[in-house]
């Protein structure tokens, strides 16, 4: 059977450092992705920080049009760690998902850090099958931490990569 994702061309995109003005966008496009999404103040206030860096996705020949997709990761004492990364539903399954985390693991490994931590919602399979592809295995389980809405809470799970 041949998915029909997987027949088209993937699409180019652009992937480069998140700046100060990409705060709107990103707080629009979290807020597609999280029932709780951070504001652009809580995202202005994050990249202001030394230790925090992100990268956007912007289909190419877009110019500074909103990003596809985006990720925040921070950096210290050698560990990483991704904060948030989202793509927009209209760019799922085109391979995003992997080149803003591939983005992160480049920076991490110019740094020469030891390893990179996530967590993620148990439910979400396609995320959880993509950081496994990426060489992340679970590390720990918090049970109950994310609530959508009125439904019963969801346990994240705590992967790591290692990166030497």
């Amino acid at each position: 059977m041949r998915l029909p994702f997987l027949s088209q061309r993937p699409r180019e995109f652009t992937v480069e450092p998140v700046h100060p003005e990409d705060v709107d966008a990103l707080a629009a496009l979290h807020a597609e992705g999280f029932p709780r999404p951070w504001n652009a103040a809580e995202f202005a206030s994050l990249i202001e920080q030394r230790p925090v860096f992100g990268y956007t996705a912007r289909p190419a020949g877009s110019g500074r049009a909103g990003p596809a997709g985006f990720v925040l990761a921070r950096l210290a004492a050698g560990e990483g760690e991704i904060l948030t990364v989202v793509v927009s539903r209209q760019w799922r399954n085109q391979g995003l998902g992997w080149l803003l985390m591939d983005a992160v693991l480049r920076a991490l490994h110019r740094e020469r850090a030891e390893a990179l931590f996530l967590e993620v919602d148990e439910t979400n399979a396609s995320a959880i099958h993509l950081y496994r592809r990426l060489g992340f295995f679970q590390v720990g389980h918090r049970p109950n931490y994310y609530r959508e809405g009125e439904g019963p809470p969801t346990g994240a799970l705590v992967m790591r990569r290692d990166l030497r």
